[in-house]
């Protein structure tokens, strides 16, 4: 086991030598994205690469919005609430309302677009790096994928409605 461990510190510190060199070297690719983070996703077997490299990152904390949050935001007009889901689910489900429709496929294209497309392609104002962004599907799960996206991007301010429409429409029936 001792032996073991020590060939996993090893490998981390191996690694970790090489972090400076790489950032130092890093080209980055379209999106902002470096390749460092390239070289990271290939490291798995090391608790502590991540560890180290989390100071690296650009990306901000996830931040989760709660039914009540989102709808404070909502009211006070301070977020753009981007939903990911297809548009057919919109039609099916419903939509919360304000937000504006980006299937989840199309937020990295679509955030890097003019205002004047933006606006074109999904009737609603194209938000800025600086904005408080809200990203919301169904329960949660493509939507934290499009904060990531976003976060890749430059976006500063972007939360992810966790509960989604599954939790907005159980607490409007509520209401």
């Amino acid at each position: 086991m001792r032996m073991r461990m020590s060939l996993l510190a090893g490998r981390c510190w191996r690694f970790a030598a090489v972090v400076p060199k790489l950032l130092w070297n890093s080209t980055v690719l379209p999106g902002g994205r470096s390749s460092v983070s390239s070289l990271v996703n290939t490291h798995h077997d090391c608790k502590h690469t991540k560890l180290l490299l989390r100071g690296f990152s650009s990306a901000p904390p996830s931040t989760d919005v709660s039914y009540e949050q989102l709808k404070q935001l909502l009211s006070g007009r301070k977020a753009v609430v981007i939903d990911v889901r297809e548009p057919w689910e919109l039609r099916e489900y419903g939509s919360i309302p304000g937000s504006i429709n980006v299937p989840l496929a199309q937020v990295g294209n679509a955030l890097q677009l003019d205002a004047e497309e933006f606006n074109e392609k999904y009737g609603g104002e194209m938000p800025q790096q600086t904005d408080n962004i809200v990203f919301t599907c169904l329960a949660g799960i493509r939507s934290k994928n499009a904060l990531d996206t976003a976060a890749s991007l430059g976006y500063k301010d972007v939360h992810n409605y966790l509960g989604g429409w599954q939790d907005w429409s159980k607490n409007e029936q509520q209401d």
